[in-house]
Protein backbone atom coordinates (compact mmCIF):
# COMPACT_ATOMS: atom_id res chain seq x y z
CA UNK A 1 0.00 0.00 0.00
CA UNK A 2 1.87 3.20 -0.86
CA UNK A 3 1.38 6.46 -2.91
CA UNK A 4 3.38 9.20 -4.45
CA UNK A 5 2.56 12.64 -3.99
CA UNK A 6 3.35 15.46 -7.12
CA UNK A 7 6.39 16.18 -5.30
CA UNK A 8 7.71 12.85 -5.43
CA UNK A 9 7.57 11.86 -2.14
CA UNK A 10 5.83 8.48 -1.52
CA UNK A 11 4.38 7.57 1.50
CA UNK A 12 3.31 4.08 2.62
CA UNK A 13 -0.01 3.25 4.77
CA UNK A 14 0.08 1.58 7.94
CA UNK A 15 -2.80 1.09 9.56
CA UNK A 16 -5.23 4.06 9.12
CA UNK A 17 -1.74 6.49 8.74
CA UNK A 18 0.67 7.01 5.95
CA UNK A 19 4.53 7.53 6.91
CA UNK A 20 6.50 8.91 4.20
CA UNK A 21 9.19 6.60 3.61
CA UNK A 22 11.33 8.98 0.96
CA UNK A 23 11.23 10.79 -2.02
CA UNK A 24 11.40 10.01 -6.11
CA UNK A 25 11.43 13.25 -7.86
CA UNK A 26 13.02 12.30 -10.96
CA UNK A 27 10.54 9.74 -12.28
CA UNK A 28 7.10 8.48 -12.67
CA UNK A 29 5.09 8.16 -9.99
CA UNK A 30 4.80 3.78 -10.70
CA UNK A 31 8.83 3.95 -10.87
CA UNK A 32 8.73 5.65 -7.34
CA UNK A 33 6.58 2.90 -6.02
CA UNK A 34 8.33 -0.07 -8.06
CA UNK A 35 11.31 1.24 -6.18
CA UNK A 36 10.16 1.49 -2.87
CA UNK A 37 9.02 -2.19 -3.96
CA UNK A 38 11.69 -3.60 -4.76
CA UNK A 39 13.10 -3.03 -0.98
CA UNK A 40 10.06 -4.20 0.60
CA UNK A 41 10.85 -7.55 -1.72
CA UNK A 42 14.62 -7.16 -0.37
CA UNK A 43 13.49 -7.50 3.30
CA UNK A 44 10.93 -10.05 2.83
CA UNK A 45 13.21 -12.27 1.00
CA UNK A 46 15.49 -12.01 4.15
CA UNK A 47 12.64 -13.22 6.04
CA UNK A 48 12.26 -15.66 3.73
CA UNK A 49 15.63 -16.83 4.16
CA UNK A 50 15.43 -17.12 7.45
CA UNK A 51 12.61 -18.93 7.97
CA UNK A 52 13.58 -21.62 5.34
CA UNK A 53 17.17 -21.76 7.63
CA UNK A 54 15.31 -22.46 10.61
CA UNK A 55 13.13 -25.55 9.12
CA UNK A 56 15.83 -27.27 7.59
CA UNK A 57 17.73 -27.04 11.09
CA UNK A 58 21.35 -27.41 11.13
CA UNK A 59 21.91 -23.83 12.20
CA UNK A 60 21.63 -22.62 15.37
CA UNK A 61 18.82 -21.04 16.73
CA UNK A 62 20.69 -18.81 19.15
CA UNK A 63 22.32 -17.25 15.78
CA UNK A 64 18.84 -17.12 13.80
CA UNK A 65 17.06 -15.32 16.83
CA UNK A 66 20.02 -12.73 16.90
CA UNK A 67 19.69 -12.53 12.89
CA UNK A 68 15.87 -12.35 13.45
CA UNK A 69 16.29 -9.11 16.21
CA UNK A 70 18.67 -7.56 13.43
CA UNK A 71 15.97 -7.43 10.72
CA UNK A 72 12.79 -6.90 12.95
CA UNK A 73 14.80 -3.81 13.41
CA UNK A 74 15.37 -3.19 9.71
CA UNK A 75 11.71 -3.57 8.80
CA UNK A 76 10.43 -1.37 11.96
CA UNK A 77 10.60 2.10 9.99
CA UNK A 78 11.18 0.66 6.79
CA UNK A 79 11.91 2.89 3.78
CA UNK A 80 10.02 0.45 1.98
CA UNK A 81 6.63 -0.15 0.43
CA UNK A 82 4.82 -3.45 0.93
CA UNK A 83 2.69 -5.05 3.75
CA UNK A 84 5.43 -4.08 6.71
CA UNK A 85 3.00 -5.25 9.03
CA UNK A 86 2.39 -8.81 7.91
CA UNK A 87 6.66 -9.26 7.48
CA UNK A 88 6.73 -8.21 10.94
CA UNK A 89 4.50 -10.43 12.56
CA UNK A 90 6.37 -13.12 10.60
CA UNK A 91 8.94 -12.01 12.31
CA UNK A 92 7.91 -12.28 15.34
CA UNK A 93 6.25 -15.77 14.89
CA UNK A 94 9.67 -16.51 13.51
CA UNK A 95 11.39 -15.14 17.01
CA UNK A 96 9.07 -16.81 19.36
CA UNK A 97 9.85 -20.01 17.08
CA UNK A 98 13.34 -19.89 17.79
CA UNK A 99 13.32 -18.64 21.47
CA UNK A 100 11.52 -21.91 22.11
CA UNK A 101 14.54 -23.51 19.98
CA UNK A 102 16.92 -21.63 21.86
CA UNK A 103 16.01 -22.51 25.02
CA UNK A 104 15.76 -26.50 23.46
CA UNK A 105 19.65 -25.73 22.52
CA UNK A 106 20.84 -24.34 25.93
CA UNK A 107 19.47 -27.32 27.51
CA UNK A 108 20.45 -29.75 25.08
CA UNK A 109 24.20 -27.51 25.74
CA UNK A 110 23.54 -28.36 29.41
CA UNK A 111 23.19 -32.14 29.23
CA UNK A 112 26.33 -31.78 26.42
CA UNK A 113 28.25 -30.25 29.21
CA UNK A 114 27.26 -32.85 31.76
CA UNK A 115 28.11 -35.38 29.63
CA UNK A 116 31.45 -34.07 28.97
CA UNK A 117 32.39 -33.81 32.27
CA UNK A 118 31.00 -37.42 33.18
CA UNK A 119 33.28 -38.43 30.27
CA UNK A 120 36.35 -36.61 31.24
CA UNK A 121 35.61 -37.70 34.74
CA UNK A 122 35.85 -40.87 33.95
CA UNK A 123 39.11 -40.69 32.07
CA UNK A 124 40.14 -39.10 34.73
CA UNK A 125 39.38 -41.78 37.42
CA UNK A 126 40.93 -44.38 34.78
CA UNK A 127 44.07 -42.74 35.20
CA UNK A 128 43.99 -42.52 38.86
CA UNK A 129 43.46 -46.00 38.78
CA UNK A 130 46.33 -46.42 37.38
CA UNK A 131 48.76 -44.53 39.24
CA UNK A 132 47.13 -46.51 41.96
CA UNK A 133 48.53 -50.00 41.33
CA UNK A 134 51.70 -51.43 42.70
CA UNK A 135 54.81 -50.41 40.84
CA UNK A 136 55.85 -54.18 41.39
CA UNK A 137 53.21 -55.94 39.93
CA UNK A 138 52.22 -53.52 36.81
CA UNK A 139 52.65 -54.64 33.23
CA UNK A 140 54.53 -51.05 32.05
CA UNK A 141 54.09 -52.14 28.66
CA UNK A 142 50.35 -51.89 28.62
CA UNK A 143 49.97 -49.41 31.31
CA UNK A 144 51.87 -47.05 28.97
CA UNK A 145 49.79 -47.39 26.46
CA UNK A 146 47.15 -47.31 28.53
CA UNK A 147 47.70 -43.47 29.63
CA UNK A 148 48.95 -42.99 26.36
CA UNK A 149 45.29 -43.95 25.48
CA UNK A 150 43.71 -41.96 28.03
CA UNK A 151 46.07 -38.74 27.27
CA UNK A 152 44.71 -38.94 23.66
CA UNK A 153 40.94 -39.30 24.24
CA UNK A 154 41.12 -36.64 26.66
CA UNK A 155 42.93 -34.31 24.13
CA UNK A 156 40.48 -35.25 21.09
CA UNK A 157 37.89 -34.37 24.01
CA UNK A 158 38.80 -31.19 24.43
CA UNK A 159 39.02 -30.06 20.93
CA UNK A 160 36.21 -31.66 19.63
CA UNK A 161 33.66 -31.60 22.99
CA UNK A 162 31.66 -28.32 24.22
CA UNK A 163 33.34 -26.25 26.25
CA UNK A 164 33.50 -27.26 30.10
CA UNK A 165 33.42 -24.19 33.01
CA UNK A 166 36.53 -23.32 33.33
CA UNK A 167 36.72 -23.98 37.56
CA UNK A 168 36.07 -27.52 36.44
CA UNK A 169 38.20 -27.80 33.19
CA UNK A 170 41.05 -27.17 35.22
CA UNK A 171 40.10 -29.43 38.66
CA UNK A 172 39.72 -32.60 36.10
CA UNK A 173 42.77 -31.67 34.36
CA UNK A 174 44.90 -31.17 37.54
CA UNK A 175 43.74 -34.84 38.33
CA UNK A 176 44.51 -36.21 35.07
CA UNK A 177 48.03 -34.68 34.93
CA UNK A 178 48.73 -35.44 38.55
CA UNK A 179 48.19 -39.07 37.81
CA UNK A 180 49.94 -39.04 34.56
CA UNK A 181 52.61 -37.82 35.98
CA UNK A 182 52.77 -40.49 39.17
CA UNK A 183 52.13 -43.40 36.77
CA UNK A 184 55.38 -41.78 35.11
CA UNK A 185 57.54 -41.35 38.01
CA UNK A 186 56.62 -45.18 39.27
CA UNK A 187 57.56 -45.94 35.55
CA UNK A 188 60.81 -44.47 36.08
CA UNK A 189 61.54 -45.79 39.36
CA UNK A 190 60.40 -49.30 38.27
CA UNK A 191 62.73 -49.41 35.22
CA UNK A 192 65.74 -47.59 37.30
CA UNK A 193 65.14 -50.60 39.91
CA UNK A 194 64.92 -53.31 36.81
CA UNK A 195 68.24 -51.58 35.37
CA UNK A 196 69.96 -52.28 38.81
CA UNK A 197 68.59 -55.90 39.15
CA UNK A 198 69.87 -56.50 35.80
CA UNK A 199 73.01 -55.53 36.05
CA UNK A 200 73.45 -57.54 38.66
CA UNK A 201 72.03 -60.75 36.97
CA UNK A 202 74.79 -59.58 34.33
CA UNK A 203 77.47 -59.90 36.13
CA UNK A 204 76.25 -63.22 38.09
CA UNK A 205 75.66 -64.37 34.92
CA UNK A 206 79.00 -63.30 32.89
CA UNK A 207 80.94 -65.16 35.84
CA UNK A 208 79.04 -68.25 34.66
CA UNK A 209 80.30 -67.65 31.24
CA UNK A 210 83.37 -67.16 32.41
CA UNK A 211 83.52 -70.30 34.43
CA UNK A 212 81.99 -72.21 31.22
CA UNK A 213 84.35 -70.85 29.21
CA UNK A 214 87.55 -72.13 31.38
CA UNK A 215 86.05 -75.70 31.14
CA UNK A 216 87.34 -76.47 27.69
CA UNK A 217 90.74 -77.92 28.32
CA UNK A 218 89.28 -80.37 30.46
CA UNK A 219 86.65 -81.81 27.32
CA UNK A 220 84.51 -84.10 27.97
CA UNK A 221 84.86 -84.74 31.85
CA UNK A 222 84.05 -80.90 32.51
CA UNK A 223 80.38 -81.49 31.26
CA UNK A 224 79.62 -82.45 35.27
CA UNK A 225 81.31 -79.29 36.40
CA UNK A 226 79.19 -77.77 33.26
CA UNK A 227 75.63 -78.47 34.33
CA UNK A 228 76.31 -77.46 37.89
CA UNK A 229 76.81 -74.31 36.49
CA UNK A 230 73.73 -74.73 34.30
CA UNK A 231 71.48 -74.64 37.05
CA UNK A 232 72.93 -71.73 38.61
CA UNK A 233 72.33 -70.31 35.44
CA UNK A 234 68.69 -71.39 35.88
CA UNK A 235 68.65 -69.81 38.94
CA UNK A 236 70.36 -66.51 38.44
CA UNK A 237 67.45 -64.57 37.18
CA UNK A 238 67.18 -62.00 33.96
CA UNK A 239 69.16 -59.79 32.58
CA UNK A 240 67.00 -58.41 29.89
CA UNK A 241 66.25 -59.98 26.63
CA UNK A 242 69.13 -58.70 24.58
CA UNK A 243 72.18 -59.01 26.81
CA UNK A 244 70.58 -62.53 28.01
CA UNK A 245 70.70 -63.80 24.31
CA UNK A 246 74.30 -62.33 24.16
CA UNK A 247 75.01 -64.14 27.50
CA UNK A 248 73.51 -67.66 26.55
CA UNK A 249 74.70 -68.09 23.37
CA UNK A 250 78.25 -67.36 24.94
CA UNK A 251 77.47 -69.99 27.47
CA UNK A 252 75.96 -72.55 25.19
CA UNK A 253 79.44 -72.43 22.82
CA UNK A 254 81.19 -73.57 25.79
CA UNK A 255 78.65 -76.74 26.90
CA UNK A 256 79.10 -77.34 23.26
CA UNK A 257 82.36 -77.89 23.21
CA UNK A 258 82.24 -80.13 26.35
CA UNK A 259 79.66 -82.24 24.19
CA UNK A 260 81.31 -82.11 21.23
CA UNK A 261 84.22 -83.45 22.60
CA UNK A 262 82.40 -86.65 24.08
CA UNK A 263 80.17 -87.00 20.37
CA UNK A 264 83.79 -87.68 19.27
CA UNK A 265 85.17 -89.81 22.18
CA UNK A 266 81.75 -91.80 21.46
CA UNK A 267 82.15 -91.92 17.52
CA UNK A 268 85.81 -93.18 17.92
CA UNK A 269 84.40 -95.89 20.23
CA UNK A 270 81.69 -96.96 17.65
CA UNK A 271 84.33 -97.13 15.33
CA UNK A 272 86.41 -99.31 17.08
CA UNK A 273 83.57 -101.40 18.28
CA UNK A 274 82.50 -102.69 14.99
CA UNK A 275 84.99 -105.93 14.86
CA UNK A 276 83.68 -106.19 18.44
CA UNK A 277 80.25 -106.21 17.31
CA UNK A 278 81.27 -108.70 14.58
CA UNK A 279 83.02 -110.74 17.06
CA UNK A 280 80.35 -111.16 19.43
CA UNK A 281 77.62 -112.06 16.45
CA UNK A 282 79.67 -114.91 15.63
CA UNK A 283 79.73 -116.15 19.09
CA UNK A 284 75.99 -115.95 18.86
CA UNK A 285 75.62 -117.79 15.86
CA UNK A 286 77.87 -120.41 17.67
CA UNK A 287 76.08 -120.26 20.63
CA UNK A 288 72.58 -120.52 18.93
CA UNK A 289 73.02 -124.71 18.47
CA UNK A 290 73.46 -124.95 22.48
CA UNK A 291 69.00 -125.05 21.95
CA UNK A 292 69.01 -128.02 20.88
CA UNK A 293 71.39 -130.01 22.69
CA UNK A 294 69.90 -132.54 24.62
CA UNK A 295 73.04 -133.41 26.78
CA UNK A 296 72.46 -130.54 29.23
CA UNK A 297 76.09 -130.82 31.19
CA UNK A 298 77.66 -130.59 27.21
CA UNK A 299 75.28 -127.42 26.60
CA UNK A 300 76.54 -125.57 30.20
CA UNK A 301 79.92 -126.61 29.28
CA UNK A 302 79.54 -124.83 25.70
CA UNK A 303 77.48 -121.74 26.92
CA UNK A 304 80.14 -120.87 29.73
CA UNK A 305 82.92 -120.80 27.27
CA UNK A 306 81.36 -118.62 25.04
CA UNK A 307 80.67 -116.13 27.70
CA UNK A 308 83.96 -116.20 28.57
CA UNK A 309 84.67 -115.30 25.26
CA UNK A 310 81.73 -112.73 25.27
CA UNK A 311 83.67 -110.85 28.21
CA UNK A 312 87.01 -111.14 26.61
CA UNK A 313 85.53 -109.26 23.83
CA UNK A 314 84.64 -106.79 26.15
CA UNK A 315 82.23 -103.40 25.99
CA UNK A 316 80.72 -102.33 22.70
CA UNK A 317 79.28 -99.28 21.37
CA UNK A 318 76.66 -97.48 20.77
CA UNK A 319 75.29 -98.80 23.90
CA UNK A 320 72.26 -99.75 21.92
CA UNK A 321 73.93 -102.05 19.86
CA UNK A 322 75.57 -103.39 23.25
CA UNK A 323 71.99 -104.03 24.84
CA UNK A 324 70.82 -105.84 21.72
CA UNK A 325 73.45 -108.44 21.84
CA UNK A 326 73.56 -109.19 25.21
CA UNK A 327 69.74 -110.04 24.95
CA UNK A 328 70.41 -112.59 22.58
CA UNK A 329 73.29 -114.25 24.41
CA UNK A 330 70.43 -113.81 27.57
CA UNK A 331 67.61 -115.57 25.88
CA UNK A 332 69.91 -118.32 25.49
CA UNK A 333 71.37 -118.12 28.89
CA UNK A 334 67.62 -118.41 30.44
CA UNK A 335 66.92 -121.14 27.90
CA UNK A 336 69.86 -123.37 29.84
CA UNK A 337 69.29 -121.96 33.10
CA UNK A 338 65.69 -123.24 32.60
CA UNK A 339 66.59 -126.49 31.39
CA UNK A 340 68.75 -126.74 34.45
CA UNK A 341 66.09 -125.94 36.73
CA UNK A 342 63.73 -128.35 35.37
CA UNK A 343 66.77 -131.28 35.50
CA UNK A 344 66.90 -129.93 39.29
CA UNK A 345 63.63 -130.27 39.89
CA UNK A 346 63.03 -133.92 39.11
CA UNK A 347 65.92 -135.05 40.46
CA UNK A 348 65.20 -133.56 43.51
CA UNK A 349 65.13 -136.87 46.26
CA UNK A 350 62.53 -134.72 48.44
CA UNK A 351 60.07 -133.87 45.34
CA UNK A 352 60.65 -137.37 43.98
CA UNK A 353 59.43 -138.36 47.44
CA UNK A 354 56.46 -135.48 47.56
CA UNK A 355 55.56 -137.14 44.03
CA UNK A 356 55.51 -140.55 45.06
CA UNK A 357 53.18 -140.04 47.97
CA UNK A 358 51.09 -138.03 46.12
CA UNK A 359 50.69 -140.93 43.70
CA UNK A 360 50.30 -143.33 46.69
CA UNK A 361 47.69 -140.72 48.01
CA UNK A 362 45.61 -140.14 44.62
CA UNK A 363 45.36 -144.31 43.53
CA UNK A 364 43.81 -144.60 46.80
CA UNK A 365 41.19 -141.78 46.31
CA UNK A 366 40.62 -142.91 42.78
CA UNK A 367 40.05 -146.86 44.24
CA UNK A 368 37.59 -145.08 46.82
CA UNK A 369 35.87 -142.88 44.05
CA UNK A 370 35.31 -145.87 41.71
CA UNK A 371 33.76 -147.80 44.21
CA UNK A 372 31.39 -145.02 44.98
CA UNK A 373 30.47 -144.90 41.33
CA UNK A 374 29.43 -148.41 41.61
CA UNK A 375 27.46 -148.08 44.05
CA UNK A 376 25.53 -145.39 42.61
CA UNK A 377 25.29 -146.79 39.40
CA UNK A 378 23.70 -149.70 41.20
CA UNK A 379 21.28 -147.23 42.72
CA UNK A 380 20.82 -145.25 40.05
CA UNK A 381 21.44 -142.13 42.08
CA UNK A 382 21.69 -139.82 39.45
CA UNK A 383 23.39 -136.89 41.67
CA UNK A 384 25.65 -139.48 42.96
CA UNK A 385 26.97 -140.68 39.94
CA UNK A 386 27.90 -137.70 38.77
CA UNK A 387 29.69 -136.28 42.00
CA UNK A 388 31.48 -139.48 41.70
CA UNK A 389 32.77 -139.15 38.22
CA UNK A 390 33.86 -135.02 38.06
CA UNK A 391 35.65 -136.30 40.94
CA UNK A 392 36.94 -139.21 39.30
CA UNK A 393 37.88 -137.22 36.40
CA UNK A 394 39.34 -134.66 38.62
CA UNK A 395 41.89 -137.06 40.62
CA UNK A 396 42.80 -139.23 37.63
CA UNK A 397 43.78 -135.76 35.81
CA UNK A 398 46.43 -134.83 38.91
CA UNK A 399 47.74 -138.23 38.79
CA UNK A 400 48.68 -137.90 34.95
CA UNK A 401 50.05 -134.58 36.02
CA UNK A 402 51.92 -136.18 39.10
CA UNK A 403 53.09 -139.08 36.77
CA UNK A 404 54.62 -136.99 33.80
Amino acid sequence: MGRVDDDGTVSVREGDQWRVVGQYPDGTAEEALAYYERKFSDLASEVSLLEVRHRRGGASAADLRATASTLSGKIAGASAVGDLAALSARVEALTASLTEASAAEAAQAREAVDAAIAERTRLVEQAEAIATRDPKTVQWKTASAEISSLFDQWQSHQQNGPHLPKSVSQSLWKRFRDARATVDKHRREFYAELDEAHKAVRERKNRLVERAEALAPRGEDGIGAYRDLLNEWKSAGRAGKKVDDALWARFKAAGDALYSARAGREAAEVEASKEKIDAKRELLEQARPILDMQDLPAARSALTAIQRSWDEIGRVFPREQERALDDELRKIEVSVRSREDAEWTRNNPETTARANDMTRQLYDAIEKLEAELAEATARKDQRAIKQATDALEARRAWLRAVEG
